[in-house]
């Protein structure tokens, strides 16, 4: 063996030892890092029949279907902890866990306690960040576990007008409630503003859902229901809206023409608009400012005739018109005018 050889080892030798003190000093340097944003969830069951739910006796109402936890205490290398913190601040770090019912062993109705500590420590989530947990707050968390009942419900289509008719196929679905008050549970839809518009015309598809706490959890129900609504017509009221009258220029002549109606006009007959609509399009329409509008034209400025004779326009709100929830119900109101030049001022002329 030649010197350079046994140099060579020797150098090989130290480097070596250098990195395994190096690894030992980084694993011998736990450091501790403190999440205050971990949430545990109730993952779905694959029993359909099972309400799982955190009691939270903070809120209203108390069952959850998450909790964040007060504290998370992780400890570890440094480098890892360096490592967490990095994802962290990067927004990267998904601290959503799953509490899985089945595997916890709750499958039947009754409250159970879940030690906080040993699910952490059994989450593939904590595992995979390569740190250890060493305390937590709350150590307990509260379970409820409740067997729901199969049953056939009534649907029912929530904040409609009470005026508007509907029809919905089928009309009754299965569900799985919870069995106390089963017989009083509906199963509930509702429709965007879009499509309820559309719902007048076609069926609009909607998947039912059960309030299992009102106010609270819900649960899509598995059969889809269509929804139609009575056509428009149907549930149109005749009623009055006050009314004001406004005059459109174009860009040619406002401000420099004035209308003047006729000497025989009679505002009392524009006073208010006889219409035919819903009560929400009837208040929309009250509140649109102005009711009616008469549009000058540019060819006013020089008429054949000493006076115009023309209709009024209703000025109905356009998504009402489009959904067929109103209509004029009498004919738009005449107005005789003539226009008149409204004099210059001559900003240059002295006192």
């Amino acid at each position: 063996m030649t010197v350079k050889n046994i140099k060579f080892g020797k150098v090989s030798i130290v480097v070596f030892l250098t990195i395994l003190i190096w690894v030992w000093a980084d694993l011998a340097q736990d450091e501790r890092l403190i999440l205050s944003d971990v949430v545990v969830e109730v993952a779905k069951s694959s029993n359909p029949a099972l309400w799982v739910s955190f009691v939270d006796d903070q809120k209203e109402p108390n069952l959850q279907t998450s909790v964040t936890l007060d504290s998370v205490v992780l400890k570890g290398p440094a480098s890892r902890v360096a490592e967490v913190q990095r994802l962290r601040n990067k927004g990267a770090l998904d601290m959503s866990l799953f509490l899985m019912a089945d595997r916890a062993g709750m499958t039947k109705t009754d409250v159970h306690v879940l030690d906080v500590m040993e699910f952490l420590r059994q989450s593939d989530e904590i595992r995979r960040l390569g740190l250890a947990v060493e305390d937590c707050l709350p150590k307990r968390l509260t379970v409820r576990v409740q067997e729901l009942v199969k049953m056939s419900v009534a649907v029912e289509c929530a904040g409609l007008d009470p005026s508007v008719q509907v029809k919905i196929q089928p009309d009754t679905v299965e569900a799985y409630v919870p069995e106390e008050g089963a017989g009083a549970r509906r199963a509930t839809v509702r429709l965007l503003p879009d499509e309820q518009n559309r719902a007048k015309n076609v069926p609009v598809e909607k998947t039912p859902y059960i309030e299992l706490v009102p106010g609270g959890q819900r649960r899509d129900v598995s059969t889809n229901v269509k929804v139609m609504l009575a056509p428009a017509e149907n549930s149109l009221i005749d009623d009055r809206v006050p009314a004001v009258l406004n005059f459109c220029f174009s860009q040619n002549i406002q401000g420099k023409y004035r209308v003047v109606l006729s000497d025989d006009d009679d505002p009392t007959k524009r006073a208010a608009v006889m219409v035919q609509a819903t009560s929400q399009a009837r208040d929309l329409y009250a509140k649109t400012t102005p009711q009616m509008i008469l549009y000058i034209r540019d060819e006013d400025r020089q008429p054949t005739e000493p006076l115009i004779t023309r209709e009024v326009v209703f000025n109905f709100p356009q998504e009402s018109v489009r959904a067929g929830e109103i209509r004029a119900n009498q004919p738009a109101p005449t107005v005789r005018f003539r226009l008149e030049p409204i004099a210059e001022k001559n900003v240059n002329s002295g006192p």
